[in-house]
């Protein structure tokens, strides 16, 4: 940060005048080393403590040069000591209370719980969506570092109810744990559950056992970083170019081609019931559909063209914003990652 470099920057000018003063007794003055260096101190601090021996005439003059330089460095350095804590002590509080100004007015945010390697991975990938995004995290250090970014940071312990709810728990529209410690994240689960029981909960296990205890806490998703990761290096090795496929046509929010799920909330009177053939939607709009979801929760990958729609189904498709956009015009429906970057308006 600026502030600790010229922090630092201030420290070697004062170290440096430290050895220049005690070198120049010793020279000048032929002082012990102990002698120079309490010579040198006390007229850097101007205390006006006797000298420890009579000074020659050059010894006053070079002790009238180091005091003069020394109120200008060691101003220089406390100074910006001072600027520093004051910035970094109330910046820190004040900056807390229009933070929390803020949660309370958010909405259907996410919240992660930690922000270490896979909750940075996280928010990275929310914020691509353009997703409000509050992480919950114990370094103090930490949320200092990021005061002026696009997240909020609330501090504290995510298992404990009250951090919970000061990051909005009630209005949130999914949590994610992603802690280190399996027991905290079955804890953040059981909490978060008891405060809002819809919420979409989603949460990190190191393993199957682990596993197994958070969907019994009523986990909605769970994600075994080791499994994922063990699964896609075999891939890369057994089927290279069905991983490079897949990497090419991906869900990040800045990619020109995405995967999406459109919700047939709305579906207008003269599709409810109709196949997909005859509505012809990759003709009207370009898009391709991958996927259905019944409305009783049902996937079928690659759908038969006499696959018919029904309110509250779900698609899977791919295509561009713009094609995308087209078919969700099309059914009447709604884009689940409601965003557009400006670029592709």
């Amino acid at each position: 940060m600026k502030n600790n470099s010229e922090i630092y920057k201030a420290g070697i000018f004062v170290l440096a005048l430290v050895v220049i003063g005690t070198a120049g007794y010793m020279y000048i003055e032929h002082f012990n080393f102990l002698d120079a260096l309490y010579m040198t101190v006390i007229s850097m601090s101007t205390v006006g403590y006797g000298e420890v021996h009579a000074l020659s005439p050059a010894g006053k003059i070079f002790t009238m040069l180091l005091i003069v330089s020394s109120l200008g460095v060691v101003g220089y350095f406390l100074s910006h000591m001072t600027q520093n804590f004051f910035r970094t002590q109330f910046g820190f509080f004040f900056g807390r209370a229009s933070r929390k100004l803020k949660k309370q007015k958010m909405k259907n945010h996410v919240i992660v719980c930690g922000y270490g390697r896979n909750g940075s991975q996280v928010v990275s990938e929310l914020l691509a969506y353009h997703e409000k995004v509050v992480v919950i995290d114990k370094e103090h250090e930490l949320i200092l570092n990021h005061q002026s970014s696009k997240v909020e940071f609330v501090e504290g312990d995510s298992t404990e109810d009250e951090v919970l709810l000061n990051a909005g728990v009630k209005d949130a529209k999914a949590l994610i744990t992603a802690l280190p410690i399996d027991a905290d994240n079955l804890y953040v689960v059981l909490s978060a559950r008891a405060l809002k029981p819809d919420l979409n909960i989603i949460s990190r296990a190191s393993n199957d056992s682990a596993e197994r205890k958070l969907r019994m806490a009523g986990v909605n998703s769970v994600v075994t970083p080791e499994r994922v990761g063990g699964s896609h290096m075999a891939t890369l090795v057994a089927q290279p170019d069905v991983v490079e496929f897949l990497e090419r046509l991906n869900v990040h929010g800045d990619s020109p081609v995405q995967l999406m799920e459109i919700i047939c909330t709305n579906l207008p009177e003269d599709l409810i019931h109709k196949p997909i053939k005859d509505i012809g939607l990759r003709k009207i709009t370009g898009a391709n559909i991958l996927g259905y979801k019944t409305a009783s929760g049902d996937y079928i990958i690659n759908p038969d063209p006499n696959t018919r729609l029904y309110p509250n189904s779900k698609l899977f498709v791919v295509g561009t914003i713009k094609q995308i956009e087209e078919l969700r015009k099309v059914l009447g429906g709604t884009i689940d990652k409601n965003y557009y970057r400006d670029k592709n308006h």
